[in-house]
């Protein structure tokens, strides 16, 4: 059968990459044409347009950039009608994908949405918009389940990829004797993967790194932003490393993360951490008059429900606030307690086989509607 996978930004390559890797599994005559990065070339897909080109972050960012966004509509539209795949399958990236899927409905082309757009936090009337044009609704966070059987979208959940993903990972032996100096203990950086979060985040993380000599740190850093991070990494205890996240939060003891699918990344690996988030004024201030009975913004938050990390919002994250929260969970009852309640949370988020799962309902789900077709 023939894919089309849409996803916009680094977490959404992620999750799409392993898709494709248990498409092959199941499915060796698949064909796999995608908008993403460098996993789902990887995995074997071909992939058309990197999602660098399409990642715009805030009401002002995508402003700025409508004619490149409708220039990626209108290349998208002709291209999937060009291919005639028998699924398309939006991962994420809603302000791209829920028009998309209202243009493939038009066109009668298959819709499987992989990883919910946050309509339970914000902008719910797209809940509609999902059941009158997503053919199957595939969500990730346990709570998702309930809230769409309720408007009577056809959804299911097998627990959270980013598990599957953690527990698969082998720590490289020489990682350490290739970043760690000496002793000391590794505080992780994550300043985010966008270039706006980097500029707002960063440079708070480093001045506070600054103060602490009895540790390390290491930003875990994306490679097209190189340039951006020398402008702000200086000292002798900090250091930066590309595109290996996941072996630098093997080696941590805490981190600093901006708020986004790193932060239950950090807590998958046990690591402490506090999470972080600055956005501009004028997209804060419409995001808070938009988000309605919504308490936490970090994933972890979230699917505990609970206060389980400390969330620095705008004004609070600052150097001093950091500082302050940096120390609680660098030892003490608050770090012992936070590794307890990650515990918990690791329980509600599946077995740690939710790909495979997702995969094998997707495929199951499309031969059904082949067959249904062919009889008719």
């Amino acid at each position: 059968m023939k894919y089309y996978i849409i996803s916009g930004e680094a977490s959404g390559d992620l999750h799409a990459a392993n898709l494709v890797k248990h498409i092959f599994l199941r499915d060796t005559r698949a064909q796999v044409r995608a908008w993403g990065g460098n996993l789902l070339r990887q995995a074997g897909a071909c992939v058309v347009k990197d999602y660098s080109e399409t990642a715009y972050m805030g009401f002002v960012e995508v402003l700025t950039h409508l004619r490149s966004i409708v220039r990626n509509f209108a290349f998208c539209k002709k291209d999937i009608l060009t291919y005639q795949p028998d699924v398309v399958i939006l991962v994420d990236y809603p302000g791209f994908n829920l028009r998309i899927a209202r243009y493939l409905h038009k066109h009668k082309i298959p819709v499987y949405y992989y990883i919910s757009p946050q309509v339970w936090a914000w902008k719910k009337n797209r809940v509609h918009t999902i059941r009158q044009n997503v053919d199957e609704m595939f969500v990730i966070l346990p709570f998702e389940q309930e809230f769409y059987a309720q408007y009577g979208v056809k959804v299911h959940y097998f627990g959270h990829p980013l598990l599957d993903v953690v527990q698969q990972f082998k720590a490289d032996a020489d990682f350490a004797g290739k970043y760690v100096a000496g002793e000391r203990p590794v505080v992780a950086v994550l300043p985010g993967s966008r270039h706006q979060e980097i500029k707002r985040m960063l440079p708070v993380m480093l001045a506070v790194a600054g103060k602490y000599k009895d540790y390390q740190f290491i930003i875990a850093g994306v490679e097209q932003h190189k340039k951006l991070y020398g402008q702000y990494v200086h000292g002798d205890n900090i250091k930066i490393m590309y595109n290996n996240t996941y072996n630098l939060l093997s080696h941590a003891c805490a981190a600093m993360v901006t708020s986004g699918t790193a932060t239950l990344e950090t807590a998958l690996f046990n690591v402490p951490q506090v999470v972080c988030y600055k956005a501009t004024y004028l997209s804060y201030y419409i995001a808070k008059h938009l988000v309605k009975g919504i308490k936490y913004i970090s994933l972890v938050n979230l699917i505990a429900d609970d206060d389980l990390v400390k969330e620095l919002i705008q004004s609070d994250m600052n150097v001093n606030s950091l500082q302050q929260e940096l120390d609680k969970i660098l030892q003490g009852a608050a770090r012992n307690n936070m590794l307890q309640k990650y515990d918990r949370l690791h329980q509600k988020l599946g077995d740690g086989k939710a790909t495979e799962k997702i995969v094998a309902n997707m495929i199951e789900l499309l031969h059904r509607k082949n067959a249904r077709e062919s009889t008719e």
